[in-house]
């Protein structure tokens, strides 16, 4: 019966990872195509090196608020007030809770382009070794400042979304930013280069404009079900008091995550001029797949696994949690080798054009085969987190964060000085695998022990399957020189042998993912 119920609830888990995933996958390709555009026109100098810093100031502060606790607060606020008092109640609480929390992230916006020159010697202080770049990076902090205010706005929206039943649009949301902030971009560029005035002045608008109209996306759905948009604040309502104790200690978590994207940030802009540059083109590349296994799987895992706890059966909870590795890992581990092998190919195809030379093809490429290591752990992390969440033990997930800041900054000191840049990337992944090595400890030891017996089936079949990846990339690489053709090539006979073996040996979390994908894109 455990077994049965194991499996629907891994089949459910899986069906609304897939309909995020597809949401995500297609943000994170037009992101990577704004990556493309950035380069064609910029390169790995510096003006890509201070739009990189510039545009990370708010996004530390974005990741903080928007993306985790914000969102995370909201839908919890709304749905037990929807529950307790009905909607029309908890959509009306919304509006104030909207209009609160607007008006302190503006105060957040104002600081930073009050100090922002503060900020910038803070994360980047080699720049100030080269006054004109510190001063671009500067104003472009200035003029990004605001795309805080409205990706916080569109948080809470795709959360008053997530609440009311509608997944798919949120999570395309912010897919429509990149593509706005792509045409913003681009015409801004020419218009500016016109002017004769610094043309990555118009990239950093179109990231702030990109943000508002990701936040515009979603509001027809919000007044469609009956949600109105107010500027009248309240700071007395109970909803605000229980959102702002919800709120501070996932930022605490969180704000390990972004002690690590400083540490990171601050030791790459000293390693030259470029280096940022190629670890963020490197890290978005990554990105991608992070997009498959990352988002998805997460939340749709935390309510299975809640609704299992609750009900005090901890063997099913265990038989899910044991089979939803088995499924990150099928994603992760074949993600992961095929970066590896195809870095440099990828990387010249994606970006070796305009103003982005072959030296750059090869530092990225280089970087983007340490960062690829990770994803396998970064998999792993991102299934064991809910489990967490789940079980009311949410001092973990910040406890292996902390973790990894130690690590990365032991890491990055001990070889920065021999591998230059690639010692920050090896610090990102070995910060990663003890991350996910303490989860997972801790996840067994909670659980009482995992399904060993499952997880080392499917490690075996993964295994034998990755040999069968692997030998399929090195025999493409010998037979086929086109570049296009090589990479398309080794993607579509990889992934064909890698299905086959898994579907041969089983067990059938090595393929599920891949089936329903499938399956949706029927």
């Amino acid at each position: 019966m455990a077994n049965s119920s194991s499996a629907s609830k891994l089949e459910k888990v899986t069906r609304g990872a897939t309909s995020v995933t597809v949401a995500v996958f297609v943000s994170r390709i037009f992101g990577l195509i704004r990556e493309q555009v950035l380069a064609y026109f910029f390169g790995a100098g510096r003006a890509m090196d201070a739009f990189v810093v510039g545009y990370r100031i708010p996004n530390l502060l974005r990741d903080l608020f928007a993306e985790g606790a914000l969102g995370s607060a909201f839908t919890k606020v709304f749905t037990s007030s929807a529950e307790k008092r009905g909607l029309p109640y908890a959509l009306t609480q919304a509006g104030y809770l909207l209009a609160n929390w607007a008006l302190i992230v503006s105060l957040f916006v104002l600081l930073g382009i009050l100090f922002a020159p503060q900020l910038v010697s803070l994360l980047a202080q080699a720049f100030k070794e080269d006054p004109s770049k510190f001063s671009l990076t500067i104003s472009l902090t200035r003029i990004m400042m605001p795309f805080l205010l409205f990706i916080s706005l569109s948080a809470i929206f795709a959360a008053l979304l997530n609440s009311l039943g509608v997944f798919f649009w949120p999570a395309l949301s912010s897919g429509f930013f990149n593509l706005s902030s792509i045409i913003i971009g681009v015409c801004g560029y020419y218009w500016l280069l016109h002017l004769g005035k610094e043309p990555i002045y118009a990239m950093a608008l179109g990231v702030t404009l990109g943000g508002l109209l990701q936040a515009l996306f979603q509001y027809p759905l919000l007044k469609r079900r009956g949600f109105t948009l107010t500027l009248k604040w309240n700071f007395s309502i109970p909803e605000f008091r229980e959102t702002l104790w919800l709120i501070l200690p996932v930022i605490v978590g969180f704000s390990a995550v972004q002690i690590n994207i400083f540490i990171n940030t601050f030791f790459a802009t000293s390693c030259g001029e470029g280096a940022i540059s190629w670890y963020n083109y490197a890290f978005r590349v990554m990105y991608v797949p992070l997009g498959l296994f990352g988002v998805g799987l997460g939340q749709a895992l935390l309510p299975e696994l809640t609704r299992s706890i609750v009900k005090g059966d901890l063997d099913l909870a265990k038989e899910t949690f044991s089979k939803a590795l088995i499924v990150s890992l099928s994603l992760s581990i074949p993600s992961a080798i095929g970066l590896f092998m195809l870095s440099e190919p990828i990387i010249k195809l994606l970006f070796e054009r305009g103003n982005f030379t072959a030296f750059d093809t090869k530092a990225t490429a280089s970087i983007l085969k340490i960062l690829a290591l990770a994803l396998p752990f970064y998999g792993l992390s991102k299934a064991s987190i809910p489990l967490f969440y789940a079980l009311n033990k949410t001092k973990i997930p910040p406890l292996g964060s902390f973790l990894s800041i130690g690590v990365n900054l032991l890491v990055i000191l001990l070889t920065i000085e021999v591998l230059n840049i690639l010692g920050v990337a090896l610090g990102t992944t070995l910060s990663l695998v003890a991350q996910a090595i303490l989860l997972l400890v801790f996840a067994s030891r909670y659980l009482e022990g995992l399904l060993w017996g499952a997880l080392f089936r499917g490690i075996f079949t993964l295994g034998v399957a990755s040999g069968g990846l692997l030998l399929t990339l090195l025999g493409v690489d010998a037979l086929i020189k086109g570049l296009f053709i090589k990479v398309l090539f080794s993607i579509l006979a990889g992934a064909f042998v890698y299905l086959f073996i898994c579907r041969l040996l089983g067990p059938r979390e090595t393929y599920l993912f891949y089936a329903r994908f499938i399956k949706i894109l029927r």
